[in-house]
Formats: structure tokens, C-alpha cells, sequence
């Protein structure tokens, strides 16, 4: 009973708040310290990342979380000056890779021989690197020939690697099978790609087969896309190919010369790029802008795609070039060329607008005297360089005139055969030199007076000519009559939209070679182009401006329907040079060469043009040539028509004819004129 009462007395005491002392403040305080250590260390923690690391964790995180995937679109195309279709794009199914972040190799590996099941490709650029690199990747292969190798022992991976490739490189027995030389071509591609950009394994010619199989296995072979690709065709023949150049494969891939400033630009390795010409030329134009996608990665898995920019297809090209007509004027210098014979060597011709510079058709042919054989070259217009003979009087009077040795009132010389050291140089008609005939200045264009050239020559020198005496002119003369030469266009640069044009040949300007400034004055010394020939022309078509010639017209979008678009830029012309000449001086030159057709003078050389419709001014071209020591002729011909308000210059030259040819050159003119007034411009829009 006194226990209980002791019970009862105790409990009392607890509930009635006596000095009975609790353990559960002393847990509770313990847990707080505990916490409030770890939250000091976390904090210290974030502190230290933040403070001392900070900046580098957010740079990898932005370089290797979020990547930017791109994917190839289409080229722009190439529109003639009507808007007939000149260079397209033809559509190809096309097995691709979008290589992986992070992929191993061994993946790569096993995908290839896995698509190597049920896609063909070709072997032929395989390299014994690549082959031997494919072999390796097998972890059990590497390991067998390991074995085989001495002093590995202390090497690293890399090196013990190494060793095996040089081991199998030397190896006259490694062979792989036809179907491991397959998967080791797609192991190869595959390989070649960067992280998350996509290379074609396969471009063109996949079989129907080939889709089928690989669509029902893709799950299999993560990054292979069944796709398309583009190549270019040419839907209205292939004959300005030439003019409109070339663009790589991705066979080919980035030129060699160009590979670094190209990827530095944004280029894959493999992505197609125009190597020549137009498609190089106006490259940025035609490439268009890659769709982008970014990509969101954690460790080597992608965890989520959005799509940043759709990609937009290149622009289009619209050229000055008439299709109808260029086929035309190919043929007619292909035809031309055929029945020249003998040693020549090749026919050019350029049409071009002289108040524009735009190129209506530019054609030639090259011809291999050995064999006969003729071939297109349209560029052969824009670097082949020719001796073209006295197309080039024109800008010879004009110097003349700009340098005070004639006047508009006082430009009358006789012709007769100039003797010079032994020499003995005359115009066609007065060879014999049995008359002396008074021409004037146009009179002498006319004619084609090389006596009158020549004398001109000798006094933009301040020679004073004596027959049979020596040549003491200074040297300086080759440098002032090209200089007027280069202010029509002749032996410098025309400024053509197209590359790789050449600037002509000069010959030598030493005192040793001073008799040949007589020959530069009629235009047989130096060597032009036929494209620089038709901007003279055209500089004296126009009354004195020097417009570079161009090909291009206007930049274009596409329409919805994937028709041409809207303009997006024009080609304004080009002025590079105005003539200081008079309006007096102009009409003297511009009298000559209309005379050179329509004049009266029995000896006037382009007679046989005066049939042509509208009526045409010209001057016309014989150098004495030669061929392989074989003695030639090249007929060349400048003129413009309407003689007024002239609307199209034509050029041409027929280098190395047999020496008896005589009117080649007058008679592809008659063709060519005939061609444009029917195809290019009415005759009716004459004024």
C-alpha cells in the first residue's frame, strides 16, 4: 500500500511541473548544430564553384549542353534573260549520317557493318588507311595483332596503336572482303563527320531496294536518315556549262586550296561549293543558309530538339544571256571552225550590249590542227589571247587624237611603205609603195592604212621619219600607245562578273625590240581577248564610257511554287572609265568605221558587211601569224549596230587560217547579226 502511495505521489509531482529535468531539448539542439554545419559546408561549397570556377562551368555548359545541328539545303539556280531555266537542281535519294555527341567509335563500327547489310557503295576512293583504321576498331582484331608485335612493352595505347597500323600497312597479306571493304567505306564516312553535323553515306543511285530495307531497320542504326540530295542539271543543254562552272561533290568536298577558309565560314567538309566561274563567283549568293536545330545534350544522350531556323534555299541567278540565241551562236562558230581547216586553231565570239555591258552570248570553240578535233570552250573568249590585227586602228586614232598628233582639222598623211634600219613595212593596198595616196584619218580606218598607223606612232614619239634610216625612238612609246589601248579595254583587265579572265599578252618593250611599236600601232604585237576586243567596241559604240562587261543581271528569290521569284538586286552598269575625247574627235573615229563598210573608197575592207540590216560600222582584223613555224593568218572583227544609237557590239576572231583566207570572219558576222535581229531584238524597237 505504500508503494502505491509512493507512485501516486511521484506521478504528482511530475505533472504539477517539479524539478524532474527533460532529454529531449539536448537531441533537438544537437540536430540543429548538425544541419546548420551542413548547410555551412554546402554554402562554402557553391561559394568556392561560383567564386573560383564559375565562368569556366558555364562555358562548358554552353559548349557542350547546348549545340547547334545543321542541314543542307539547296542551291540557287541559274535563269537565262527570259527566264528559261539554265541550271537546276535534280532531286536524289540520298542515306545519310548525323553523327551523334560522343559517339565511340565501336558504335560507329557497328552501324556501318550494320547498314553495310543493305547499302552498296563504292569502294574506290578507299585508302589503305581507311581500310586498315576499319579493321582495327574490331577490339579482338587489334588484340590478335598485338600479339604479333615486339617491344610494346611500357606503350601507351596510342603508341601500341600505331605500331599495329604500320604493322598491317606492311603486312602484303591484309585484304579485306568485298563486304568489309563496304562497311569500311561507310565506317570511313561515318568517321569523317563532326559531332552532329550529317554527311551523305550515300548521294545518288540508291536502288528502291536499298530504301526499303534501311527504312525497316533504322531503329537499328541510330543517326542514319533515309534523305534527299541535289546535283545540278542543265534542262536547256549543257553548252553554257563552261560559262557557269562547276560545283563540288561530296565525293569531292571542299577544295584542298580553299578547305580552311571554307570551314571557317561555316562549310562541312563534305558540303557542296562552287569551284569555278559563275557557281565561285557568286558562291555566298547560290549556297543559301543551312536549316539550324539546337540541341540539348546531357552526357552523350540528345534530351531535346528545337528547331531555330528552317534553312532557306539559295537565290537565283538571272543572267544577261539570251539561251535561245547562246545556242546559236555556238553552233555558228562550231560551224565556222569546221570549214576553216589548215592550222586553226579555235573561233570566238562575244555579243554584248554596249550601254550596259551585259553579255547577250559569249561562244568559241578550241580546234586541235593535229587531229582535227573541235571542242567548246565559251571561256576561250575571256582568256585566250590573240594577235588580232587591225581591229585595234580604232583606239590608235583615237590616242592619236587625245595626244595632239593629229587634230580633227589636220589629219592628213600619206600613205606610202615605211622603211626603218632595213625594214620595210606598208599597208595591203601599196605594198610596192609605186604611189603615194593622201588619207585622212577615217579614210585611213577605211582603207586599214598600216602607214598611217605607224606614222602615227613615230610622232607620239617625236621621231622624225626619214626613209632608211634608223629607228631611234625611246622606249617609252610601247608604254603611251598602250596606254590609250588601255583606256578602251585593250590589255587590261574588262572587270568581267567572272573569274580568272586574262589581261593579254604584251611583248617585249626593250630597244631591242623598238621596230615592233610600229607593229603594236596596227595591231600586230600585243595579243588581247576577244571579250576585251567587244569592250572597246562598246566604249566606242557608246560615245567614250568603258562599262564592264557582266553576265548577271539580277539577284532573284523563288516563288511559293519554286518558280523565279521576285528581284532581289540588279546589276546596275559598271562605269570603270570615261574617254577624254571630244565630240568632234568621236565622230571622226565613228566616220571611219562606218566607212570601213559604207564608204565609198575602192580599197575599204568591210564591203561585204554593207548587206547586213540595220546597217552595222565595224572594223576589221588580218595579223600575220604563225603556227608551229607554219605561216597563218588570224581574222578578227569589231563592230556595232545600229551605226546610230548603237544596241549591240559583236567581236569575234578566228586565229591561224590558212594564209588564203580572206572574208572567214565577215561572213560568221553576217550569221551572227542575222541570229540576234531574229532572236534577241525586233528591228522594229530601232528608233
Amino acid at each position: 500500500m505504500k508503494n502505491f502511495y509512493n507512485r501516486v505521489s511521484n506521478r504528482n509531482q511530475r505533472s504539477s511541473g517539479g524539478p524532474v529535468k527533460s532529454e529531449i531539448p539536448f537531441r533537438l539542439n544537437f540536430l540543429f548544430i548538425i544541419v546548420a554545419l551542413l548547410f555551412a559546408a554546402l554554402i562554402g561549397q557553391l561559394a568556392y564553384l561560383q567564386v573560383i570556377y564559375g565562368s569556366q562551368f558555364k562555358a562548358e555548359v554552353n559548349s557542350t549542353d547546348t549545340t547547334i545541328e545543321t542541314t543542307n539545303v539547296q542551291r540557287g539556280m541559274v535563269y537565262d534573260s527570259n527566264g528559261k531555266v539554265l541550271v537546276g537542281n535534280k532531286a536524289h535519294q540520298a542515306i545519310s549520317y548525323t553523327k551523334g555527341v560522343s559517339v565511340l567509335s565501336s558504335s560507329m563500327y557497328d552501324i556501318a557493318n550494320k547498314l553495310g547489310n543493305y547499302l552498296t557503295v563504292s569502294t574506290s576512293a578507299l585508302t589503305p588507311r581507311q581500310a586498315i583504321d576499319y579493321y582495327l576498331t574490331d577490339t579482338n582484331r587489334l588484340a590478335a595483332v598485338e600479339k604479333k608485335l615486339s617491344g610494346t612493352s611500357g606503350m601507351s595505347t596510342t603508341q601500341k596503336y600505331n605500331k599495329a597500323l604500320s604493322y598491317l600497312e606492311n603486312d602484303s597479306s591484309f585484304k579485306l572482303t568485298k563486304k568489309q571493304k563496304n562497311a569500311a567505306e561507310i565506317f570511313a564516312k561515318m568517321s569523317g563527320a563532326y559531332s552532329l553535323s550529317t554527311t551523305y553515306i550515300k548521294d545518288s543511285g540508291v536502288s528502291s531496294k536499298e530504301i526499303a530495307e534501311i527504312g525497316e531497320h533504322l531503329s537499328e542504326m541510330p543517326g542514319v536518315q533515309v534523305g534527299t540530295s541535289w546535283s545540278r542539271n542543265y534542262p536547256n543543254g549543257s553548252s553554257i556549262k563552261s560559262i557557269i562552272g562547276t560545283v563540288s561533290s561530296e565525293k569531292t568536298g571542299l577544295p584542298s586550296d580553299k578547305v580552311n577558309e571554307l570551314l571557317a565560314q561555316g562549310y562541312s567538309r563534305n558540303d557542296s561549293v562552287g569551284q569555278s566561274y559563275l557557281e565561285q563567283e557568286y558562291e555566298s549568293v547560290l549556297r543559301g543558309t543551312k536549316s539550324e536545330k539546337q540541341v540539348e545534350v546531357s552526357g552523350s544522350t540528345v534530351t531535346k530538339e528545337v528547331k531555330k531556323y528552317g534553312g532557306s534555299k539559295g537565290d537565283n541567278l538571272q543572267l544577261t544571256i539570251n539561251s535561245t540565241f547562246q545556242k546559236q551562236l555556238q553552233t555558228l562558230v562550231h560551224s565556222a571552225e569546221s570549214g576553216a581547216g589548215g592550222d586553226s586553231t579555235g573561233t570566238y565570239a562575244v555579243v554584248m550590249n554596249p550601254n550596259t555591258g551585259g553579255i547577250i552570248g559569249m561562244a568559241g570553240v578550241d580546234r586541235n590542227p593535229s587531229t582535227g578535233k573541235i571542242t567548246t570552250n565559251a571561256l576561250g573568249t575571256m582568256n585566250s589571247d590573240i594577235v588580232m590585227g587591225s581591229v585595234v586602228k580604232g583606239a590608235m586614232v583615237s590616242g592619236a587624237l587625245m595626244d595632239g598628233a593629229i587634230t580633227t582639222s589636220n589629219n592628213t598623211l600619206t600613205d606610202k611603205p615605211i622603211t626603218v634600219g632595213g625594214v620595210k613595212k606598208a599597208s595591203w593596198f601599196n605594198k610596192s609603195g609605186g604611189q603615194d595616196i593622201a588619207v585622212n584619218a577615217s579614210g585611213a580606218l577605211e582603207v586599214s592604212s598600216n602607214s598611217y598607223m605607224m606614222q602615227l606612232a613615230m610622232k607620239e614619239a617625236g621621231f622624225n621619219y626619214t626613209s632608211g634610216a634608223a629607228l631611234t625612238m625611246n622606249t617609252s612609246i610601247f608604254a603611251k600607245e598602250r596606254g590609250y589601248f588601255n583606256q578602251f579595254g585593250l590589255g587590261v583587265s574588262t572587270g568581267i562578273d567572272l573569274p580568272g579572265e586574262s589581261t593579254g599578252l604584251q611583248g617585249s618593250s626593250s630597244y631591242a625590240h623598238i621596230g615592233n611599236a610600229l607593229d603594236l600601232s596596227f595591231g600586230n604585237y600585243d595579243a588581247y581577248t576577244v571579250l576585251q576586243v567587244a569592250q572597246y567596241m562598246s566604249t566606242i559604240a557608246n560615245g567614250g564610257t568603258r562599262i564592264a562587261p557582266h553576265v548577271v543581271s539580277a539577284i532573284r528569290g523563288t516563288s511559293s511554287d519554286g518558280s523565279l521569284g521576285a528581284v532581289k538586286d540588279t546589276v546596275t552598269p559598271k562605269v570603270l572609265n570615261r574617254i577624254d575625247m571630244t565630240a568632234a574627235q568621236k565622230k571622226l573615229v565613228t566616220e571611219g568605221l562606218y566607212d570601213v563598210v559604207h564608204g565609198s573608197n575602192t580599197y575599204k575592207t568591210g564591203g561585204e558587211l554593207s548587206s547586213i540590216k540595220p546597217e552595222i560600222s565595224a572594223k576589221t582584223g588580218t595579223a600575220q601569224t604563225y603556227y608551229k613555224g607554219t605561216e597563218t593568218v588570224t581574222l578578227s572583227l569589231a563592230s556595232y549596230a545600229p551605226s546610230t544609237n548603237p544596241q549591240v557590239v559583236v567581236a569575234l576572231a578566228m586565229p591561224n587560217l590558212g594564209v588564203n583566207a580572206e572574208d572567214n570572219n565577215m561572213k560568221l558576222a553576217k550569221q551572227i547579226y542575222s541570229a540576234y535581229w531574229k532572236t534577241v531584238q525586233s528591228t522594229s524597237t530601232i528608233k
